[in-house]
């Protein structure tokens, strides 16, 4: 662990560039998917200890014990050699693990098999520090979401859809629920629309005591199951799986509270209506009180109830009302006291932070300004301070800030523009930085809070910036233009190398354009980062664009796509070609665009809606028509069909078939379980009808991400095939 002045680490990585004359090596596919020539080198996640000094983290089946203040190991946490060995008689790789609160003991998980995006069911250990002991959780069955219990006595997890206990010495295992069944019934986890798009998969929640756990319980008996074929064997496996698709039925939810003395299950009063969400639970410092988030359907009411864990009663203590809709966030956050709360929302226009106090009453607008509070970091409870991650500087830049929790003391902690993020230590006194720009790659320091001061360089990825030097990359840039409505679109561009304006360049949009996201950012692009250098290198131009509805810009420009997703992302597209048409040295019949997911959806209507625009289009994964997706996504932003019958259509790939004039490449993942095979299929089937030329190609039982073996590698050669042949 090195310690070096960040300023001349940027200088050096900035020399890059300078000295990328030198060398003439060009990228290959092979580099990037083939060999990961140009994997970032991250930093395995970094948990705090109780001191606030020291931090542990997993190393090679290892878990190591550091000091924040120098970087240095201060001893082992876990001997995995040792204790593998000794106890589990098998070869294990350690994929993560979690301490007990006293830090006595650990839980190993294990043999993770994947079941959707975020969720797995693994083998999970635990070790005693005390006794040197280590025992297998469930039998040593695959199991879900293991946790300590707050005194660390016992072990709480999900199998075959009900939640459990078990006593840490196995002298007794407690099933908690008996109703679960797949595709019908789910206790202590999440069905598949809420873990996509409320990104929660942990269905239970150990009060602060440890003597209750409140948990889902989902019925999805009513939900539609959606169908796909596993290849492989002589006769094809059917996976079958609970889809609700826009305007069907969704799971019924319920919560309820286990009260680990009396045995008893509390039935949490979450309201008569049964057609909404809860997309959070939540314990307040009290192990009486729970927060439940309650959203409607159409998703633009969010309430917060406080609920009595012993009675199961509840009063309604806040509402937020949206004239669009309101985006599922974690900020909530309790005092210590527990006479207030911390929460985000848009009342103002901007995604700001205000406090509450517990009754629901307002106190005060923490931050202010035209500019949206994008990430709440922590607050530390003792000095009243907290911090966060803002677009304050520019939408590009994303910037750490601290601030009192009366709306006083604001201060600039990131000194350099580019993607800062911030992960803090117990007590607040120390927090990990990360940060990058769109030409420097992941630098990973530990700094002190008080006086911002850098102690320690975890990782510089200074290996990875001397392959940007010997493989001649050339910096991408950003510009801004205005629109004919006078509307500023933020860009980016990486330019060939040695270009010449006097000469015509092709050009490639890489896209993506879906309701708050940007790919127009200051930081590190990754390995997509490499593919744009590559393309670059073999003479095309590279522009990605942020049309209307992506992020940082505040609510209107994020959410004037409401109701009609698609049009004017692809009015804005057409913008952006017609502009780039008028660059001397841009070669204006030779505009191509790929995109995945969203980016799929927009590329086709650029292909069909925007015909004119555009030359080649690839389209991985595309949502093609806003029926066939699932419905917490699409009716946030669509409504319901039979609410919104002109915007689904409008707006629809699918119905601009006869439009088609330019090559178009559709790839998509049999197995996709996210944005279904079934939008290809049904694109491809009116192409066809419209005797349209187009090309195709399916991965076998990929899903949505497309990875896995030679999988990317033999992707991305296709796709650059394609491009150099048509564009």
């Amino acid at each position: 662990m090195k310690k070096c002045p960040l300023i001349i680490l940027l200088l050096l990585l900035t020399y890059s560039f300078i000295r990328a004359q030198e060398s003439n090596k060009l990228i290959t596919v092979d580099d990037i998917w083939g060999k990961y020539i140009f994997r970032t080198q991250s930093v395995a996640e970094i948990n705090s200890l109780n001191d606030g000094e020291h931090f542990c983290r997993l190393e090679d089946n290892n878990i190591y014990k550091y000091e924040f203040k120098t970087g240095k190991i201060a001893g082992k946490l876990f001997e995995g050699a040792k204790y593998i060995s000794s106890f589990i008689n098998k070869d294990i790789t350690i994929e993560d693990y979690e301490l007990s609160n006293d830090e006595s003991k650990i839980l190993i998980k294990t043999e993770s098999e994947r079941i959707y995006r975020h969720s797995y069911k693994s083998i999970y250990y635990a070790f005693d520090s005390k006794n040197d002991k280590i025992i297998p959780v469930a039998n040593g069955e695959k199991i879900r979401l293991a946790h300590f219990s707050p005194d660390g006595k016992k072990i709480s997890y999900i199998k075959d859809n009900n939640l459990y206990l078990e006593n840490f010495d196995k002298k007794e295992t407690i099933q908690i629920t008996y109703d679960g069944k797949n595709n019908n019934i789910i206790n202590g986890t999440t069905d598949w629309v809420y873990e996509e798009e409320f990104s929660i998969t942990e269905g239970y929640k150990w009060s602060p005591d440890g003597n209750k756990i409140a948990y889902y319980k989902f019925d999805e008996s009513k939900v539609k199951e959606y169908d796909m074929q596993i290849f492989g064997e002589l006769y094809p496996k059917e996976y079958k799986f609970k889809y609700p698709k826009a305007g069907e039925d969704n799971s019924f939810v319920d919560i309820f509270v286990y009260n680990l003395t009396s045995g008893n299950n509390v039935r949490i009063e979450t309201g008569a209506e049964k057609d909404n969400y809860i997309p959070r639970i939540q314990w307040t410092k009290s192990p009486e009180l729970l927060s439940v988030q309650r959203l409607n359907r159409r998703q633009n009411e969010l309430e917060i109830l406080l609920c009595n864990a012993n009675s199961g009663e509840s009063k309604v203590v806040y509402k937020d009302k949206n004239k669009y809709y309101i985006e599922i966030s974690d900020d909530l956050t309790f005092t210590d006291d527990n006479k207030y709360f911390i929460i985000s929302n848009e009342k103002d226009g901007y995604n700001h932070l205000y406090l509450y106090d517990i009754d629901g009453n307002p106190v005060n607008q923490i931050t202010k300004g035209e500019w949206d509070m994008l990430g709440f970091k922590g607050y530390d409870q003792k000095s009243k301070t907290i911090y966060y991650i803002s677009s304050e500087i520019s939408p590009i830049d994303k910037m750490l800030f601290s601030i009192n929790v009366n709306g006083t003391g604001k201060k600039q902690l990131s000194e350099d523009k580019g993607i800062n993020n911030a992960s803090f230590s117990k007590g607040f006194k120390y927090f990990v930085s990360t940060y990058s720009n769109a030409n420097t790659p992941p630098i990973v320091t530990i700094k002190s809070t008080k006086g911002n001061k850098q102690l320690v360089i975890l990782e510089d990825n200074k290996e990875l910036a001397g392959k940007i030097r010997e493989y001649n990359f050339t910096p991408k840039e950003f510009f801004t233009y205005n629109t004919s409505k006078g509307i500023k679109l933020y860009c980016s561009m990486i330019k060939p190398k040695d270009f010449d304006s006097t000469k015509k360049y092709p050009v490639l949009f890489q896209i993506y354009g879906g309701p708050n996201s940007q790919t127009v950012t200051n930081g590190w692009g990754n390995m997509d980062f490499a593919w744009q250098q590559m393309l670059a290198q073999k003479g095309y131009i590279i522009v990605s664009v942020d049309n209307r509805g992506t992020g940082a810009r505040g609510e209107d420009f994020r959410k004037c796509t409401y109701m009609q997703l698609g049009k004017l992302e692809t009015e804005d597209m057409i913008e952006t070609s017609k502009y780039l048409k008028k660059l001397k040295y841009i070669d204006s019949s030779r505009i191509g665009i790929e995109g995945w997911s969203f980016g799929g959806y927009l590329t086709s209507l650029c292909l069909t809606k925007g015909a004119d625009y555009f030359k080649t289009g690839i389209a991985v994964a595309p949502v093609t028509n806003w029926r066939y997706y699932d419905n917490i996504y699409t009716e946030r932003y669509m409504r319901k069909p039979s609410e919104n019958e002109s915007g689904y259509d409008e707006n629809a790939p699918t119905n601009y078939v006869d439009k088609l004039k330019g090559k178009l490449l559709i790839i998509h993942g049999s197995a996709d379980d996210n944005v279904h095979f079934q939008n290809t299929m049904e694109f491809a089937d009116k192409l066809i009808k419209a005797n349209k030329k187009f090309e195709m190609f399916i991965y076998p039982n990929k899903n949505h991400g497309i990875y896995g073996g030679n999988t990317r590698l033999n992707l991305f050669t296709k796709m650059t095939d394609f491009i150099m042949q048509n564009l």
